[in-house]
Parts: C-alpha cells; structure tokens; sequence
C-alpha cells in the first residue's frame, strides 16, 4: 500500500518539475511585440538574444542609421559594439534557475539606452514570462511580462 502512495504522489509532482530550469526556453514575444528573444541554456545557465525585429532595418526617412541598413546598437557604452546589428544581439546573461519558477543573478541588457540591468525571470505560466530589471536592488526597477511565440511552438511539435 505504501508504494501505492508513493508512485501515486510522484504521478502528481512530476508534471510541476518536469519543465525545471529549461522551463523558460524557446522563444518569446516581447510585451510590444516588436521584437522575439530566444532564451537558451548557456552552460548551466540562461541566457537570450534577439532573433527577430518588426523594423530591423532603418527606414527609407531614417534619421537615425543608413537607410535599407541593419539597425545597429548605436546606444551601447563600448565604442566597439556601436556597429553591431540589433538582431542577434545577446541581451540576457546568466540566469540561474533557483526554483520555484525563478531565475535570479542575471543582467539584461537595454539597446534602447545602452544600460544593464540587474535581473531575475519568473514563469508565471507556461506562456507568460515576468522579467524585472533593477539597478542595485530590486525594489528600484521595471517588469515586462512577455508570451511565448505561438509559431515557433507549434513547429516543435
């Protein structure tokens, strides 16, 4: 009868650990949509780039960049990144998954400004990414919740 017990009560957790750490890959849609960020397991961490842009090229009128151009990352602080194309770039760096749907101890980084952020994830569900960026602590900062790409779900299965 105990084993019984015990299968049963695995049956029923197994489904809440089974995404663990990797919960949070795949690709996801920003809360503007402008822009899907792909998190990946980097090592025995996360991490995210860019890999898809509303605009990702400088329009015909732009002011900002050669027009028919990839948009570059024009606001990072390192001269030699001034000239990298937006999309490809890694945004996100080494989150670690500490459980519980939480990941902490990451940077985000912002091309709209060129700053970093400290960072920690939290998967609300398995279609809605919370993000909160913060400089020093996490009471003075920012949250996004993102949706997982639909497109690219379906294509896994």
């Amino acid at each position: 009868m105990f084993v019984v017990f015990l299968l049963h009560g695995l049956m029923v957790t197994a489904p809440m650990y089974a995404g663990g750490g990797d919960g949070i890959v795949g690709i996801w849609n920003t809360a503007e949509k402008d822009a899907k960020i792909e998190i990946y397991p980097c090592g025995t961490k996360y991490c995210g780039k860019i890999v898809w842009l509303k605009d990702p090229i400088y329009p015909t009128d732009s002011k900002d960049g050669k027009p028919g151009t990839p948009v570059l990352d024009t606001n990072n602080p390192d001269p030699s990144h001034k000239n990298d194309p937006i999309l490809g770039l890694q945004m996100l760096f080494n989150f670690e998954y500490v459980g519980s749907n939480m990941w902490t101890g990451g940077k985000i980084y912002d091309s709209d400004n060129g700053k970093t952020y400290g960072g920690r994830m939290e998967l609300l569900s398995h279609n809605q990414l919370k993000l909160r960026g913060f400089l020093g602590v996490s009471l003075f900062g920012g949250s996004t919740v993102w949706t997982r790409d639909r497109e690219q779900e379906q294509h896994e299965y």
